[in-house]
């Protein structure tokens, strides 16, 4: 049976979107301190236009201490100054608009800096306080209070809470934060948190952004009681995660965007391993999308990824919720290095950093992965660097990672910085155009890069940069690649094959031997070269339909 997909709304640009995460610090610098920034961004905006895609997701741009790379956010309102200013960002926005390109932002509303007034205030203030009651404080357990108060665990590893000093040197309250300590979390029960997030929306809304990425979208809402985190906690009981709540705070914010003009979206980061509790968000008055981190995490595996792509159009189609279908982003090991490894699956809780992985084999699937991707019903996301076929950088120096991972870890997760390294964009050495000549860039990039810069693969219509372009071309012109139907078709053990709308065929060969094209076949675009009619492994194509299904060769 077919999956059937969105026409009769396939005018929400949204459902269709070719998205592309910017990693502000890491995409290019227009001032020199090594640190990218809005001016190099503004610079690059020709290069995102031509490469086809629709929209950019910024990581957070906000002033930070940065104890956790700016998702540690002191300011909601304004940019951080290293990246430059809110007048820059609104030329920005007005400039990338005039390129049809749309601007989504990223908001953190599960937890703000530790520097941030607010919480500032409630150190300040007693125990009991109204300043602190927009947090989650509380006292200790055990001798003088000397435990936490349950034993949730932080996301960057050991405990959930640190504990305050009250103003005469003596040991106080314990304050909740699911990620570093510089990140207390909300506490969303408080009306105070509901209006002054309800408030940010507006802000960016009147200044013209289209849309919001939620980061940690699906912990917002805790347990009252604050009851201890246990195995076998069944659906919406975990005391933090997934909790029914949260979609009431989710209704509101979309009655927000609604008011809005020009289709302003809100997308949701949900790590959930229950397709159908992250359906829930996407509701018809709940979230726009959510990423689909099953496809991500999913091996290089032609059956493992049938199932998952299709218990995604199936929980989706029951909701009326557009599909995700991304490879990377500013949190995993980037899909080069993961698919040159033996194991090709990926988990957060298991980088594997520095395990072997053959680059031209990673290379190899990543260039079929972006056609399977890209002809898949819905909207894709691009993280920075996929065009160019960058890997994830594993020998960054101890001294020099800066993901509170490598410390609350005890030094044994080396974090997220390999995936975050400033991009090459021209000549024979770093800083690759990064930025001004003698910049350094705040992670050093590997020499190898420069068969990498955007420049050379310009330059080079066989490379990963033309690959991209070529096949967001075809994906924009030829609508049955993001809307409509989706149909198996029979192939072989470790072929995928699927018809669009009766319009395009799509080939994905996952196994170790040739598959053979279908005969008389009209190839739009393949992956890697053809061997006359026969698709090699780990290889993808484009027909154009009337192909009849491939055999094995």
């Amino acid at each position: 049976m077919p999956h059937t997909g969105q026409r009769a709304v396939a005018q929400e640009w949204w459902r269709t979107a070719a998205i592309y995460e910017v990693y502000v610090r890491s995409f290019a610098d227009g001032n020199g301190d090594g640190i990218g920034d809005l001016a190099g961004v503004r610079g690059r905006l020709p290069y995102l236009a031509e490469l086809g895609i629709d929209a950019i997701w910024f990581a957070p741009w906000y002033p930070s201490p940065m104890a956790d790379a700016g998702y540690d956010v002191a300011d909601y309102r304004e940019v951080e100054p290293l990246f430059g200013s809110l007048a820059e960002a609104e030329k920005l926005i007005a400039e990338a608009h005039a390129l049809g390109i749309r601007i989504i932002i990223d908001i953190v509303p599960n937890h703000g800096s530790d520097q941030q007034q607010w919480f500032t205030d409630a150190l300040a203030a007693p125990a009991g306080s109204a300043e602190r009651a927009r947090y989650h404080f509380r006292p200790g357990q055990g001798d003088a209070g000397s435990l936490p108060p349950n034993n949730w665990p932080s996301v960057f590893g050991g405990p959930a809470w640190s504990r305050t000093t009250n103003a005469d040197g003596t040991a106080g309250e314990w304050y909740l934060h699911l990620f570093s300590p510089g990140q207390p979390d909300f506490n969303w029960a408080h009306p105070d948190v509901r209006a002054e997030f309800a408030d940010v929306l507006r802000f960016w809304f009147d200044r013209g952004v289209d849309g919001f990425r939620l980061d940690s979208a699906a912990l917002l809402a805790k347990d009252p009681a604050l009851g201890d985190l246990r195995s076998g906690q069944g659906a919406g009981a975990h005391p933090f995660e997934d909790r029914d709540g949260v979609h009431g705070i989710y209704r509101e914010w979309r009655k927000i965007a609604d008011s809005y003009p020009g289709e302003r979206v809100l997308i949701g980061e949900v790590w959930l391993p229950d397709p159908e509790r992250l359906a829930r968000y996407l509701r018809a008055d709940e979230l726009h999308s959510a990423f689909n981190f099953d496809f991500l995490c999913c091996a290089w595996d032609a059956a493992r990824l049938r199932e998952v792509i299709d218990v995604t159009l199936t929980t989706h189609a029951r909701v009326g919720a557009t599909p995700t279908w991304v490879l990377s982003n500013h949190d995993v090991v980037r899909h080069v290095t993961r698919y040159g490894r033996a194991d090709t699956a990926f988990s957060m809780s298991d980088r594997r950093i520095g395990e072997p992985a053959d680059r031209e084999l990673g290379q190899r699937r990543a260039r079929a992965a972006a056609l399977l991707t890209f002809s898949l019903p819905g909207c894709v996301y691009l993280y920075q660097g996929d065009e160019l076929g960058l890997w994830e950088v594993e020998d960054i120096p101890d001294e020099m990672l800066q993901d509170p991972f490598w410390e609350r870890s005890g030094y044994t997760d080396r974090g997220r910085d390999g995936c975050r390294v400033p991009l090459p964009w021209a000549g024979e050495e770093p800083p690759f155009g990064f930025g001004p000549d003698g910049c350094v860039p705040w992670l050093p990039q590997p020499a190898e890069w420069k068969d990498l810069t955007a420049e050379r693969q310009a330059a080079d219509p066989h490379s990963m940069l033309q690959l991209y372009r070529a096949a967001l071309r075809l994906r924009r012109a030829e609508p049955a690649l993001a809307g409509g139907d989706l149909t198996w078709l029979p192939s072989p053990e470790g072929v995928l094959c699927y018809r669009r709308a009766d319009s395009i065929t799509v080939l994905v060969n996952l196994s170790a031997q040739p598959a053979e094209l279908p005969a008389d076949a009209e190839v739009l675009i393949s992956s890697s070269p053809l061997d006359h009619d026969v698709l090699p492994p780990d290889t993808a194509a484009w027909l154009r339909a009337g192909a009849t299904s491939p055999g094995a060769a």
